[in-house]
């Protein structure tokens, strides 16, 4: 096999598997640099001659990329080709979307559509999915299992536990497929093949995954797990969010449950009916002993242990919880541990719609630890080095200053970068808006480490505040909640800007009761951590006001989680948006707004 392309299978020997894909991987890292040159020119040479290719080679139409000099090529095009964003390539994407089939951005048709989880802000984006998209998916998920056998070993033909959720595919005016990439995945001739090669089985059927509606998919999800609960061998979601909110579910239904499993029926609540055959096929015959050991532990853990460790008690061969930790899913880490007691939690791989990036070879770090090794063949890879600027320089849009990008083969460690792709896809030269750092290097290609957007999200004047800042401020407030023995079950915030001066407002929703005292306590410790030099000259100077906390009704982020859903929105891939100016959002957590306080800090 050519280092360009990972082995399709695995040997076997002594009955353990000696996973090729691990030395295939090794010896890519090893020369990244060469793979790297060779991902582009193989890039070049299935789409050269595309229409935005032409806009930007003009007279160099005649040059022989097969021939040419790795290095030369690399510096011709990156010369020649300008950096891009969504908005270079929109409409082209949209040329696509109507059904035009010229070759505009890769040689080969496009015919699926990916949405990106947009649910931040703003309209959602379409990004070419291919074949190659299914490939590399499948490829990722084999190696990082993979890397995570070496550490967590798990029973062949066992079973997953996944709360994953697919959501329709739709047709766009130019009879192409669009959904999320994760439906698209999921509904892939490659997902199926995951489960062969890896001999792991997901607990649910098809047609739960993909039922449309997140709560009976996520009960049955439940209910099949604990139908199999002997056989999990781990729990996985997409996103660490999806495994939070089904635990939290199941503090709710765990009752229900267990009639449905000591009856072999199934609850009225799931009104499907393709989800309702599917599942009552499986759990066709009642089972009291089970439903008894699984009512005794929950009794337990709802009276004295507030459901901690449920997962190893309800899943006493389970591994390790699996999940993407890292960026907006942080702040449910904490919760996430609760619930898994003693279990490793497992981060998954870096990715993007766009493409994947980097693998996790070291599933034994803690979530808050973990890098990623860049995968050389998937991409060809580009780094703008991005410098912090001097904190009482002028207002600028963006708190870094940059330089020209370079490649691969020249990061360095302690840098921060944000990444560019050029892509199989049809991307080309595409700023990614993550910031990374490089942590270090696995042979020879760098470890990431997941920083923040490159978008800023708090801003009223000069201040300038990343997703990562607010994310630190609420943890130094929820401390304070924590020691009153409540707990923050989510939050967004708001730059409010129509009145002057304008000033943050941060929602929260919280479980458990809480003195008034407090909630002014967790809201001045918000106010003073902001450590942004804008932020603090700006409140000292009264050109942005106190800070406010608003205390929102229990379920409200169920709500505006159902709103988006409402709205086309996969579950799989919702993520609360940290900060919103979506007017829709904001008067369902102004209307659901119980407490308000305004911080008493005094900037000196």
């Amino acid at each position: 096999t050519s280092l360009m392309e990972a082995p399709a299978v695995s040997k076997k020997s002594n009955g353990v598997h000696h996973y090729d894909i691990i030395s295939w991987f090794e010896d890519v890292a090893e020369h990244a640099g060469r793979i790297q040159t060779e991902t582009l020119r193989r890039i070049l040479e299935l789409n050269y001659g595309v229409e935005y290719l032409k806009k930007w080679f003009g007279a160099h139409h005649d040059i022989n990329i097969q021939e040419m000099d790795g290095c030369a090529l690399e510096s011709l095009y990156t010369s020649l080709v300008p950096l891009s964003s969504h908005a270079d390539l929109e409409p082209y994407i949209h040329r696509i979307a109507d059904g035009d089939t010229s070759p505009l951005l890769t040689q080969q048709p496009i015919t699926t559509l990916s949405l990106s989880s947009g649910t931040t802000e703003g309209r959602q984006k379409y990004v070419p999915f291919t074949r190659h998209s299914s490939k590399t998916t499948l490829q990722i998920f084999k190696l990082a299992a993979a890397y995570r056998s070496r550490v967590y070993p798990i029973r062949e033909g066992g079973r997953i536990l996944e709360f994953i959720y697919s959501s329709k595919q739709f047709k766009t005016k130019g009879g192409l497929t669009a959904g999320t990439a994760t439906t698209h995945y999921f509904a892939s001739e490659e997902f199926k093949i995951k489960q062969e090669k890896t001999k792991s089985f997901t607990c649910s059927p098809q047609e739960v995954i993909s039922s449309g509606d997140y709560k009976q998919s996520t009960y049955c999800h439940l209910l099949l797990g604990l139908f199999f609960s002997d056989q999990v061998e781990f729990i996985t979601s997409t996103f660490a969010y999806s495994i939070v909110q089904a635990f939290r579910s199941f503090e709710e239904n765990w009752r229900d449950i267990c009639d449905d499993i000591r009856e072999g029926t199934l609850s009225s609540r799931i009104t499907l009916p393709k989800m309702r055959k599917a599942v009552s096929d499986i759990i066709i015959s009642p089972n009291p002993h089970l439903a008894s050991q699984i009512k005794d532990c929950c009794e337990e853990l709802e009276d004295h242990l507030d459901w901690f460790g449920v997962i190893p008690k309800l899943w006493p061969n389970a591994k390790y919880v699996y999940s993407i930790m890292t960026g907006s899913m942080q702040p449910y880490l904490k919760k996430l541990r609760h619930y898994a007691g003693e279990l490793p939690l497992v981060s998954a791989d870096y990715g993007s719609t766009e493409s994947w990036i980097g693998v996790n070879v070291d599933p034994s770090s803690p979530p808050e630890n973990v890098t990623f090794a860049v995968i050389p063949t998937f991409s060809y890879f580009e780094f703008i080095p991005l410098h912090r600027q001097n904190q009482d320089c002028s207002p600028a849009t963006d708190d870094f200053i940059e330089d020209d990008p370079v490649p691969l083969s020249q990061v360095k460690v302690g840098q921060e970068y944000e990444i560019v792709l050029t892509t199989f896809t049809g991307l080309y030269r595409y700023r990614l808006g993550d910031v990374v750092e490089v942590a270090g290097f696995h042979k020879g290609t760098p470890k990431l480490n997941f920083i923040c957007r490159r978008k800023l999200i708090l801003t009223v004047n000069i201040d300038k505040n990343t997703e990562k800042d607010l994310q630190l401020v609420v943890e130094r407030g929820s401390q304070i909640l924590s020691k009153a023995r409540a707990e923050l079950v989510d939050f967004t915030s708001h730059a409010d800007v129509a009145n002057q001066p304008g000033h943050y407002i941060i929602y929260w929703e919280i479980k458990g009761e809480v003195e008034e005292r407090i909630l002014g306590e967790c809201c001045r410790e918000m106010d003073a951590s902001f450590v942004d030099h804008g932020y603090v000259v700006s409140r000292r100077t009264n050109s942005i006001g106190p800070l406010e906390l608003r205390i929102v009704e229990m379920g409200t982020f169920k709500k505006i989680l159902d709103y988006f859903i409402g709205n086309g929105a996969a579950f799989s891939q919702f993520k609360t948006p940290r900060c919103t100016t979506n007017q829709v959002l904001l008067k369902i957590l102004n209307l659901c707004t119980i407490k308000r306080f305004h911080s008493t800090t005094t900037y000196g």
